[in-house]
Formats: structure tokens, sequence, C-alpha cells
């Protein structure tokens, strides 16, 4: 039986070996229409309908346009996934590359107060986007947007004082547990409302319904007995606290491994 055809792996709509079409500015696009537009009109529909019912027919009616017009700009909706994952970390507000230089004292101690302000600027955007999360894991992510971020965060952990062969690892250790916390934060929400029900009314309920398995008795009294130390009469409180005493363990893991490496040689 003959092998089906191997289909190439794609690449990065940003690695396109030809020009940019429907930039701003241009003239003579069909419809009207500019790249520009269409990726903020689908990041306004994953916003609004999520990733599973999203499409390039979708996006057309929200355009009042037919769906050629939009192929007309992008060749795929990998694409247009990939253009709208790159606005939203537009949103960040990061410093111009240039003016990014250390403002701290003794080597860079304003690493700390940079780096807990860009987690929480990331955890953020993972939370009003939901949709976020699977495409940051799907595409390269080297689009504009997303290198500056990958700079900023590559200059604040330079500064730590960290050797060299663990500044990847800490990054890892960063910004991987601020991408977990951050999608299930926003799945959370987006499933609440998906109930039509608050993130607090949700979670009351859920944990309602759990308690109902015998199975899951012991369980669930010790995890009631942690979320009682842990204090917090919100959902959001609660996240706010765990995220918030998390984010000083990996702050204190990076200074105690700076410690152990001891002063960089002279």
């Amino acid at each position: 039986m003959p092998r089906a055809a191997r289909r190439s792996p794609r690449t990065s709509v940003w690695l396109e070996d030809k020009p940019r079409r429907g930039a701003r500015g241009g003239g003579g696009q069909p419809s009207g229409l500019d790249r520009d537009r269409i990726t903020e009109a689908t990041v306004r529909l994953l916003d609004a309908e999520g990733l599973a019912k999203f499409s390039m027919r979708r996006l057309a009616a929200e355009l009042n346009v037919t769906a050629m017009s939009v192929y007309w700009y992008v060749d795929t909706k990998d694409d247009l996934l990939e253009l709208a994952l790159d606005a939203a970390f537009g949103e960040l507000d990061l410093p111009d590359a240039d003016a990014a230089e250390d403002t701290g004292t003794g080597g860079g101690e304003g690493w700390r107060d940079e780096l807990r302000a860009l987690a929480r600027a990331y955890r953020g955007l993972l939370v009003r986007h939901p949709w976020l999360s699977p495409l940051i894991g799907t595409y390269v992510n080297i689009g504009p947007n997303s290198l500056r971020f990958s700079r900023q965060v590559q200059r604040i952990v330079r500064r730590t004082g960290l050797p060299a062969h663990g500044l990847v690892a800490a990054i890892s250790a960063v910004f991987q547990f601020v991408y977990g916390f951050g999608t299930i934060e926003g799945h959370f929400i987006a499933r609440s409302a998906a109930f039509g029900m608050s993130p607090d009314d949700y979670f009351r309920h859920a944990m309602s319904s759990v308690t109902g398995s015998a199975e899951a008795a012991d369980i669930v009294q010790d995890s009631a007995e942690l979320m009682a130390a842990r204090g917090g009469d919100t959902v959001e409180e609660m996240w706010e606290r765990d995220f918030d005493f998390a984010l000083d363990l990996l702050v204190a893991g990076i200074e105690a491994m700076v410690d152990r490496a001891g002063p960089a040689p002279s």
C-alpha cells in the first residue's frame, strides 16, 4: 500500500518569502480591507466566541465581506491566528529597547520588581485572552511584539546575577509557571461565564458537587484545610495570594542560586 504524502511542516507567517499584502495605507485592495483591520476583527471574535468557533467564514461575516476577500490578505487560517497572537502581545506595555537600562543599584537590584511586573502583565494577557495559551504552544512566536517580550524577559533575567548556564532555566521556571497559572485562571473564568455564573458561584458549585463523592472525601477535606489556611474571601483574592506567593518563591529561588554560585569571576 503506498504511503500517504507527508505534509510539509508549517513555519510562520512572519517568514513568508513574499511581500506583505494589505498593509494600512495601501490602495486597490478588495472590499476596502487591510490586514490590520482583519487582525483586529480576529482578536475581537476570539475574545467573544473562543478558538473552537473561529473560522474564516465567521470572520468574513463579521467584516461583512466574502471569505475570498479575506484570503486576499492571508493564505490560511493559521496565518490569521498567528497574526492575532502577536497582536495580543502588543498589548503589553514594554519599555523601548534602547531605554531598557538597569536603574537599580548593587549590580541590578531592580530586576526583582521588573520581573514581578512583567510576570503579572503576562498573566493578565493570558487571562484576558483564554485563546492565547493554545496558540502560544502552536506557533513559533517570532512576530515583532512577541520578540520584544522575549528580549525584555532576557534583559531582566540576565541582570539577576545567575551564571549564564542557568539563565534559560530561570526564564522557564518563571514564565512557564505564569503561563500555566494564567491559562488555568483564564479558562476557569471563561468556563464560569459559559455557565452564566460568576467565578465565585462556579467555584462554590464545583466544590459542592465534588463533596458529594465518597471517593473524594479525604482529598476534599485536605484541600479545604489548605484553602482555609490560605485565606481569601473570593476566587480572585485566592488567585492573587497564590500568584504573589508563588512568584516570591521563584524570586527567592533565583536569589539562592545566585548566592550558591558566588561572585562572578573578574
